[in-house]
Parts: C-alpha cells; structure tokens; sequence
C-alpha cells in the first residue's frame, strides 16, 4: 500500500492563504503541556500583527517563552479541500506608538471588511456595543508581532 503525502504550497500559494484569513491559532510553551489560543490577526505582507488582550494565561506564557508556533487554515465544511500553514517563530510586542496605531487601524479595516460580528470586540478588551473604531483609538490590548520565522510548513490538498 502506497501513503500519499499531502502536496506542498509554495510561497505564493500560503501568502495568499494568510491574506485571505484572520484567524489564526498560537501554540505557546506551557510548563507541561503547550497552550493553544485563537488569535484574530492582520497580515502586512511581511508579518503577522495579533491583537492580544492584556489579561490571562497567554501574557504570561508570552513573557516566559515568545517562542510560538502559528497556525492559519482554511477548510470547506465536508473537508474535502483544505489549505494550512504553521509557522514557527517569536513574538515581540510592538512599543512605537505610531507603528502601533497603524496596525489598530489595520485590525478595524479587517474586521468591518470581513464584516465580523460585533461580538468579536469583547475578545479584544471591548464591550460588542461600543465602536468598532476603538480598537484604533484606545489601547486595551496588547500588539504582537511574529518574527523570527525559522520553519514554515504549508500543506494542501486542492
């Protein structure tokens, strides 16, 4: 019996794969156990941007060990086309207050053109019926920046 091996995206292929997306899932090194979170994020070309609030289990793991793997898929509901890319690299939080509300603005352009619910405002330290605006206007969450890429795996089966 032959195994058939799940053929390889180029460049090209999952690039467009995480410029069509927004969310993502970030594995973090856990004391035994690795956590996984989903994280909305924003793709400038070059790197992946994720917005994270500032409470819960994943800031500390971040200030422990950035070193992360990321993971974007797309998938149709009976599975049988699916398109993935994992990434490893390490988070760095952004500090420079223009770099940073550039990518807030970047994160409300996502959002209205994904024409995600509302709801999705209380992931990121606001209430759903405030302004989709105040992500850009107010710092309630953190900024990571994936760098440091040193492995890409990206799969397909179309």
């Amino acid at each position: 019996m032959e195994i058939v091996k799940i053929p390889n995206m180029d460049k090209a292929e999952y690039d467009k794969l995480i410029e069509e997306g927004f969310l993502s899932r970030i594995a973090f090194q856990g004391r035994k156990y690795p956590y996984i979170a989903p994280f909305l994020y924003v793709f400038d070309g070059k790197f992946l941007y994720f917005l994270a609030t500032k409470y819960g289990r994943k800031n500390d793991l971040f200030r422990q060990h950035p070193y992360v793997s990321v993971e974007v898929e797309k998938y149709s509901s009976d599975l049988s086309c699916y398109t993935f890319v994992t990434m490893q690299g390490y988070l760095v939080q952004l500090e420079d207050a223009i770099e940073k509300k550039l990518i807030r603005e970047k994160f409300v352009h996502m959002i209205k053109a994904h024409n995600l619910s509302k709801n999705i405002l209380a992931a990121l330290g606001h209430k759903p019926e405030e302004p989709i605006e105040a992500i850009a206007s107010e710092e309630r969450s953190n900024i990571w920046k994936l760098t440091g890429v040193t492995d890409i795996v990206a799969l397909k089966n179309l």
